[in-house]
């Protein structure tokens, strides 16, 4: 199949770490995609697989790890 545009905008945690591998062969299928992410985040990573915009975070690191 042809590949088209595909925007994402995952949950932090568990949710980040099972979508990341279908994104990075979405990627490799010729889809060209945009992950959004928080600026703050435990697990979410980058490759060069897919291009990451980012947005501020209301909160700190050290705030999710409390409450976690």
């Amino acid at each position: 199949s042809d590949g088209g545009k595909l925007l994402v905008v995952p949950m932090v945690g568990s949710h980040w770490l099972s979508m990341q591998q279908v994104v990075e062969k979405l990627s490799e299928r010729g889809h060209e995609v945009v992950v959004v992410m928080p600026e703050v985040s435990w697990q979410m990573e980058t490759t060069q697989a897919y291009s990451v915009k980012t947005y501020p975070a209301s909160q700190t690191l050290e705030e999710l790890d409390s409450v976690f």
